[in-house]
């Protein structure tokens, strides 16, 4: 099974409330190096952590990074950023293509980046935070990008399996962090999640379940599209009365 001892790790969206966390721990479980990106790395204070600047929609950007960073066995695909509106009817066409190059294109790319560094190494792990966004409408671009990003990890998981890189999907509600700020509803703690995905990565679990929005939502997938949005059963019953 995959470890995190001695492992060499890469999250990206490092400065945010849970790519902090996936540093962190990793560091407590036993990883040798953290590559902790974002467009402007912070000071970890820390030898063992490396910042880096990345950009996960410049692909130049992303080919500096795997450049830099090429003894790494964990990439963890976190970044992630949420449009102005959740509607895809009240944003401009800037803000879709924004959210999908954040959300869907920079995960992927970052994926094919590194699939040849992940795939000389034994024991190697991709982990791809989802939401359950990817399986429930209704954030708009957010949805429609996670939605994306979960049917790419899906692809890579069967691509890469033949070359011994582990695929891990993560699927979660609200997280408390600065993103989540104006949510409300239960929130999971960035440890809490953040200890899930490594102990699904250290046992080989495929996906991770994180919550229980997440459980029931996955759960209803094969039921009618208006039990999964009962808001469409709403609206129809006001169309005929």
């Amino acid at each position: 099974m995959p470890s995190l001892v001695g492992a060499f790790v890469l999250v990206t969206g490092a400065n945010g409330g849970i790519g902090t966390q996936f540093v962190n721990e990793a560091l407590v479980r036993g990883a040798n190096k953290v590559y902790a990106t974002a467009r402007n790395p912070r000071a970890w204070g820390d030898e063992r952590i490396v910042p880096i600047a990345l950009d996960v929609t410049d692909s130049a950007s992303i080919q500096r990074v795997a450049e830099a960073a090429a003894d790494v066995t964990v990439l963890i695909n976190n970044a992630g950023a949420i449009p102005p509106s959740a509607s895809l009817l009240a944003v401009t066409d800037e803000d879709i293509r924004a959210n999908m190059e954040t959300n869907f294109f920079g995960p992927v790319f970052m994926a094919r980046a590194f699939a040849p560094i992940l795939a000389s190494k034994s024991g190697s792990v991709l982990v791809d935070v989802h939401s359950v966004a990817s399986w429930y409408a209704g954030a708009g671009a957010y949805s429609a990008s996670k939605a994306a990003l979960w049917s790419a990890t899906n692809s890579l998981r069967l691509e890469l399996a033949p070359q011994s890189v582990h695929v891990v999907g993560v699927h979660m509600g609200y997280v408390d962090t600065v993103m989540a700020a104006q949510a409300t509803g239960p929130k999971m703690r960035p440890e809490e999640l953040v200890t899930k995905v490594y102990d699904a990565v250290e046992s080989g679990a495929y996906e991770v379940i994180a919550d229980e929005i997440s459980l029931r939502t996955k759960a209803a997938l094969s039921a009618p599209v208006e039990v999964v949005h009962p808001e469409l059963a709403a609206a129809k019953s006001r169309s005929v009365s």
